[in-house]
């Protein structure tokens, strides 16, 4: 019997793309796409464990005032709520049953201040890596060509050897507390999408189709098991096809929904 999918979209605090994010599952074939505010979860409204698909979408967290999804990951790290397990066990224990996680923007730097990506070496709340200032110094909005790895084990990007979809953040240039950590990264094969030149396909650092300067061109990451997955670019944003920059000149790619609807099928057990 197939499994039941059920995606808990969290918002709270300046998120902003929780909507998009639950259309986008809802379109991918969940049984459920819930959206729930962080506090509804602190008060124990919610229970994360319900859920087999968790969602951190794109938005402003906190303005950004601490850099981006600085406060957030302390609320995540330290919220208790006054009955049950503090927030960060629930969530260990989400990762543990093997829920899937996919952070957007926003949502992905809240995974990387919190330490759930990349999780080398298994340490999955230790900050190993961080998303900094564009190199442009400006706020990037635009849409982007993203070279997909085949060795990667992320589940979300399975069967996909291109997107093309667009990003807009002011944060989103990589980085890493050493080099040797950046190495590890690519040879253990968790940069599963890259920015690429729209001509070759191949992954590049070149400005402006590497929008903020990330080394290799890395737009997203995820852990060693392919499970939990982040990305600055918005795939939830081209989830029909007139979303397309070009779709009146008769211009199309792969949409999106991609991502989400490999989830759907991990969970359903027919990957």
């Amino acid at each position: 019997m197939a499994v039941s999918v059920r995606a808990l979209v969290i918002t709270g605090y300046g998120t902003n793309c929780e909507v998009e994010c639950a259309h986008a599952a809802r379109l991918s074939g969940v049984d459920c796409a819930d959206i729930s505010h962080f506090a509804d979860i602190v008060a124990g409204r919610v229970t994360i464990g319900d859920y087999n698909f968790l969602i951190f979408p794109g938005g402003f967290l906190d303005g950004d005032d601490l850099g981006a999804a600085q406060a957030a990951a302390q609320r995540w790290k330290y919220a208790a709520p006054k009955k049950g397990e503090p927030l960060v066990e629930q969530l260990l224990g989400f990762i543990r049953d093997g829920g899937l996680i996919l952070g957007i923007c926003n949502g992905f730097q809240l995974m990387v201040k919190l330490g759930l990506l990349p999780a080398l070496d298994g340490a999955c709340l230790e900050r190993q890596v961080s998303l900094a200032h564009n190199a442009s110094a400006r706020y990037e909005d635009r849409w982007c060509r993203l070279h997909i790895s085949p060795e990667s084990p992320c589940i979300f990007t399975k069967g996909l050897d291109s997107l093309y979809i667009p990003v807009r953040h002011g944060e989103g240039r990589l980085v890493a507390k050493d080099q040797d950590t950046l190495d590890r990264l690519r040879r253990e094969h968790l940069i599963p999408v890259q920015y690429a030149d729209p001509q070759s396909g191949l992954p590049t650092e070149e400005y402006p189709y590497n929008p903020n300067g990330s080394p290799f061109g890395i737009a997203g990451l995820c852990d060693p098991s392919g499970r939990i997955f982040g990305l600055m670019p918005h795939p939830e944003a081209f989830n029909h096809p007139t979303n397309h920059p070009g779709w009146t000149r008769g211009e199309s790619a792969p949409l999106g929904l991609k991502l989400f609807e490999n989830a759907v099928a991990y969970l359903r057990g027919s990957a």
